[in-house]
């Protein structure tokens, strides 16, 4: 709480698996928790929507929504429950159905965001970076330009930008206004190229961040991943998001400490997938504040971030950073 009672102000961008995470973390805390989301997705169930239905993809907004609810597991369960096999339904979310009756049945897909929210009971807030259809394209080092979201990670070739089209698609007013009123605004972790930069595109929503003075940082990623950041340092992430919104603009990376690679006779890395390098050389030269925790764990091939780790310490960097500015 703030000295006048009001709850603090978090706003995260991304979307899918690794904003779920952190959302699950920090939904547990007495704050006014907003996610912020891609709407760029164009591949599995969310592609194949667009094609019948004029909306934004669902698909990263059902899966911040299902992690911010708070009712019955089974209902969660049933919201993120995929069909197996009929034909007409093979592949599709339920709640990305769901989703998509709703935009229907009120004409705009924020209300119908907005309408599940409460039947899902969700802790904060859901807003999608758009409320329209937009599409991301990538130009890659060889100088190409791929079109789609879900094709981006296929190619071989280093991204050099990603940029969307409309390039001057508006944002939800709210959303412009909840960033400005921020105390603490996050990036990540997720997908760099395909889940967190198409937030910043949005060119309203880019200034709305720039302009904003609450501290803002980023959760770097446990691995690269293959067709994004292959082999990407700590500082290659960093350097994209400047790269893309103008500036630098990050106050603090927290970066994972622990060693989730897994090793071979011989001492070398088995992987991909790769753990992402801590370069705190060159870090020091783009972010203000660095931080290493213990943060990420290692399930089988998957590196995931400890989500009550991460929250633990964004409340605590964020007590201190109001506690300092108010002496």
């Amino acid at each position: 709480m703030s000295r006048s009672g009001k709850l603090k102000k978090i706003v995260v961008f991304g979307g899918g698996t690794g904003l779920s995470t952190i959302l699950r973390g920090l939904k547990q805390y007495p704050i006014d928790l907003t996610a912020v989301v891609t709407v760029a997705d164009d591949g599995g169930s969310s592609g194949r929507l667009l094609g019948e239905y004029d909306i934004p993809p669902p698909g990263d907004v059902r899966k911040v929504m299902a992690a911010l609810s708070d009712v019955e597991p089974l209902i969660e369960q049933m919201f993120q429950y995929r069909f197996q096999t009929a034909e007409d339904l093979k592949g599709h979310s339920l709640g990305n159905l769901i989703l998509a009756a709703m935009t229907d049945i009120t004409g705009d897909f924020a209300r119908a965001v907005e309408q599940m929210s409460r039947v899902l009971n969700i802790k904060g807030k859901v807003l999608p970076a758009a409320n329209q259809r937009i599409t991301l394209h990538a130009e890659l080092e060889d100088g190409s330009i791929i079109t789609g979201e879900s094709k981006i990670p296929v190619y071989g070739h280093k991204i050099r930008r990603v940029f969307i089209s409309p390039q001057e698609v508006d944002p939800l007013p709210e959303t412009v206004k909840t960033i400005k009123a921020a105390d603490l605004i996050i990036f990540g972790p997720g997908s760099l190229y395909t889940s967190i930069l198409p937030t910043i595109l949005v060119p309203a929503i880019r200034q709305a961040v720039l302009a904003c003075e609450a501290k803002k940082v980023y959760i770097n990623n446990l691995a690269t991943q293959a067709g994004e950041t292959h082999r990407y340092t700590a500082s290659e992430h960093v350097q994209a998001l400047y790269d893309h919104a103008g500036e630098p603009f990050i106050d603090a990376i927290l970066l994972n400490g622990t060693d989730l690679s897994i090793t071979s006779g011989n001492g070398e890395s088995e992987g991909p997938p790769w753990q992402v390098e801590n370069d705190i050389e060159t870090l020091q030269q783009l972010v203000p504040h660095i931080v290493v925790k213990d943060i990420g764990v290692r399930i089988g091939k998957n590196m995931l971030h400890d989500s009550e780790k991460v929250a633990k310490w964004l409340m605590e960097y964020m007590e201190n950073a109001i506690t300092t500015e108010r002496t």
